[in-house]
């Protein structure tokens, strides 16, 4: 069984992208109280703790994949980009859990400020505890959304005779700078192959009687493009079931 450990969890970006993969999310771990409801409404079934603080890796020992869009606020244009001087840096702490669980794979998602603030240390840190780590800028628009909205995936692979033939440099086919497109969808828009064809959401142009606006809001601006974890995740399905213990 493939198996999936979601920090920063949000509205379940990861956890949608890994159910189309073939993973089974089995934890999540996020504060936010309306995107607890969000998670609580889609995977009743599935845990949610709350602090990351609190996250004890060792109850989750040796996932197939921990994923995390650890907080953006340290990096964002948006803010003050005071990095690991501000509280709301969370790497280290998602770094302590890889630590504890020992996931074969980890993905973690951020904003494209990271690139010129701490990604590098956040590779360091991964190969310091026995991963090999590369980080991919893949824009949305890369897999049909209209966006051309940029993230920065960091895709680690743990080291071992057990993990030969598991390399994250597997996906340096995804690895672009610019807009990278492969295939059409049917409107017309390029994309990548094996995507679900999902529909267009619907933009609403007033707020006049949505409930939770403002929260709604907040959740969607931090959530990942599941579609782009989607491939990401596809590709490390593929290796597992390839190379599985």
């Amino acid at each position: 069984m493939l198996t999936h450990v979601d920090l920063f969890s949000g509205i379940g970006g990861f956890a949608l992208a890994a159910k189309w993969a073939g993973f089974k999310t089995v934890i999540f771990c996020e504060k936010d109280e309306y995107c607890q409801k969000e998670l609580k409404r889609h995977w009743p079934t599935i845990p949610i703790i709350e602090d990351i603080k609190d996250f004890d890796g060792k109850k989750y020992i040796k996932p197939t994949l921990l994923t995390g869009g650890f907080p953006c606020q340290p990096f964002s244009t948006a803010g003050r980009k005071r990095g690991k001087a501000d509280d709301r840096y969370l790497w280290p702490e998602m770094l302590r859990v890889i630590s504890e669980a020992r996931p074969n794979w980890v993905i973690g998602e951020n904003v494209i400020g990271i690139a010129h603030m701490v990604l590098a240390d956040c590779e360091n840190d991964l190969e310091a505890e026995n991963y090999e780590a590369v980080s991919l800028d893949i824009p949305a628009c890369a897999v049909g959304l209209s966006t051309m909205e940029r993230h920065i995936w960091i895709i680690a692979a743990r080291r071992g005779k057990h993990m030969e033939g598991r390399s994250p440099q597997c996906l340096s086919g995804l690895k672009k700078t610019q807009p990278c497109f492969w295939g059409k969808n049917n409107q017309g828009i390029e994309r990548f192959p094996g995507i679900p064809d999902l529909p267009r959401p619907v933009l609403y142009r007033s707020r006049k009687g949505i409930p939770y606006w403002v929260e709604r809001h907040k959740a969607i601006g931090n959530a990942i493009p599941p579609q782009v974890a989607y491939e990401i995740m596809r590709i490390i399905a593929v290796i597992e079931k390839n190379y599985g213990d």
